[in-house]
């Protein structure tokens, strides 16, 4: 679909499918292996876990909603700033902190709470809301959207929890940069439990995930899908036609990357926002204008998440289709979001986690409910038959896939939807790599060092893949991303089992310091 080879000629598109499918295939085979028939394990395992930790703390996701917006406008900055909650006589531990206490991290950090959220929303809200989206409906239907809502709702909480721990047991360096996320507080965190080594090797483990995902889900399927959209719109048929769009959103992602998380960030907190509510007025636009057919598109999300049209799998294939979706368009438990979060300045672990339970809310049970709409409405007329093999549609016998299927939905309703959406694909896609290149550079340190070397030689391999993902046949970056997104929940789930408790503990002690104020 990237490129179209001329007088039979193999493609670049091609050439680097025919490369990459064997690696992929592998990681796929390993990852998603099924404890039943067409029941991947990891994905029963990331639907458990946030079903227990929804229930263990007392469904943080709607009794402590109002807190996290409050945090978010810094109704409670001056706590950040003020005196530590516990016993000022108590022993001293081996960190130099005051037992029972929190350490004054309020001077420690890079970035705001909100600098912070709109980093770790980019590398969700991404393209996995307009195409993956379009391929969970393309694949299971309008039934789909229910159980991705569903596991977006319980993904707040798993969310909360790893990013409090991110937090709780980030490094800070003797120049203020911070160094945080699920490799520490797996290796740290574990080795405060008497299980060091389980500790340090997990760690090592989610790391070299991390670095996969942030060159597969987080670069190169990002870069894959803003070319498709960028070579519709300009009509561009030549095979290297990709490899060029690559080559310019490598050199602009590079540009700022080189800023590290404070230029990220502050890239971040201005395009994520704009995009953001640029999309959903689009995506209201075409629901008030089709405002009769909203109940009927509702009713099939509803109806058809339990009783699926015929053909697509029956419920549990319905249900495993949007939880999938889901869980890479939100990355609940797979750990990545909290090595943005822990760069936040702030005192109390806590508040960083009650800010990243939006996340979730924003990319999956907002953002994608609103695509979804969008898709549903447009195919009201049967404009193409769900259960399509590869998630591929055909309308007027031309098929279509991802971002290409909203994309149609939004030119039926939007004259000249096709320039506002390749906007929007495009800027989605360059948010996502640029929060993805954190995370995976946080990563990367973790294995090589802190030093320039190790920094710059990551960011050149990641400029790399955004060159790759754009001249590369869709199927097997998809397939590579989704096998590294995922292969990072088994490594942090170890920690979240672990350490849950340290996160009851930061969470009462901040809800004290609240309620004290």
């Amino acid at each position: 679909m990237l490129a179209f080879a001329q007088d039979g000629e193999v493609g670049l598109d091609e050439k680097i499918d025919q490369a990459f499918k064997p690696v992929s295939d592998f990681f796929s085979n390993v990852i998603f292996f099924e404890i039943l028939p067409d029941t991947p394990l990891v994905i029963v395992l990331l639907v458990l876990m946030a079903l227990f930790f929804t229930i263990y703390f007392g469904f943080p996701n709607i009794r402590y909603f109002k807190t996290a917006i409050n945090v978010v406008r810094g109704k409670y900055d001056e706590i950040e700033g003020g005196q530590e909650v516990g016993d000022a006589g108590a022993d001293i531990d081996g960190d130099g902190d005051i037992r029972n206490t929190i350490r004054d991290e309020s001077h420690e950090g890079e970035v705001s709470h909100f600098q912070a959220l709109a980093t770790a929303v980019s590398g969700t809200v991404g393209n996995g809301n307009i195409a993956g989206v379009a391929l969970a409906i393309a694949l299971g239907g309008p039934g789909a959207t229910f159980w991705m809502i569903i596991c977006g709702f319980l993904g707040m909480s798993t969310k909360f929890v790893e990013c409090t721990l991110g937090v709780q047991y980030r490094d800070v360096g003797p120049d203020g940069t911070v160094y945080g996320g699920p490799m520490y507080y797996i290796s740290k965190g574990l080795k405060e439990r008497g299980f060091a080594t389980l500790g340090k090797i997990s760690a090592i483990f989610f790391a070299i995930f991390c670095i996969g995902g942030s060159f597969g889900g987080g670069n190169a399927a990002q870069s894959n899908q803003a070319t498709i959209v960028l070579k519709d719109l300009l009509s561009l048929q030549s095979s290297s036609a990709g490899a060029i769009i690559g080559l310019i959103l490598a050199i602009i992602v590079g540009i700022i990357i080189i800023g590290g998380i404070k230029r990220i960030a502050s890239v971040t907190e201005k395009v994520v926002p704009f995009m953001a509510v640029m999309y959903l007025l689009a995506c209201i636009y075409i629901l008030l204008v089709n405002f009769t057919e909203v109940p009927s598109a509702f009713q099939q999300i509803f109806t058809q998440a339990f009783t699926p049209q015929a053909g697509i799998g029956g419920l549990i294939g319905v249900l495993l289709i949007g939880f999938k979706r889901a869980a890479f368009s939100n990355e609940a438990g797979a750990g990545s979001a909290s090595i943005a979060h822990s760069a936040v300045r702030t005192k109390y672990s806590a508040s960083e986690g009650l800010v990243a339970l939006l996340e979730p809310f924003i990319d999956t049970v907002v953002i994608c409910t609103m695509t979804a709409l969008v898709i549903i409405i447009f195919n009201s007329g049967g404009a193409f038959e769900y259960g399509g093999e590869g998630g591929e549609v055909f309308i007027e016998g031309v098929g279509y896939e991802g971002a290409g299927i909203t994309s149609l939905a939004f030119a039926e309703y939007i004259p000249y939807s096709s320039v506002f959406l390749t906007i929007a694909v495009v800027l989605f896609a360059v948010s996502t790599m640029l929060s993805w290149s954190y995370y995976g550079l946080q990563s990367w340190k973790f294995l090589f060092g802190r030093g320039k070397l190790a920094d710059i030689t990551y960011k050149l391999l990641f400029c790399l893949f955004i060159i790759i993902g754009a001249a590369a046949n869709m199927s097997s970056i998809w397939a590579f991303s989704d096998a590294m997104i995922f292969a990072m929940v088994f490594p942090n789930m170890i920690g979240l089992f672990f350490l849950f408790p340290v996160v009851k503990e930061q969470l009462n002690r901040y809800l004290e310091a609240i309620k004290g104020s």
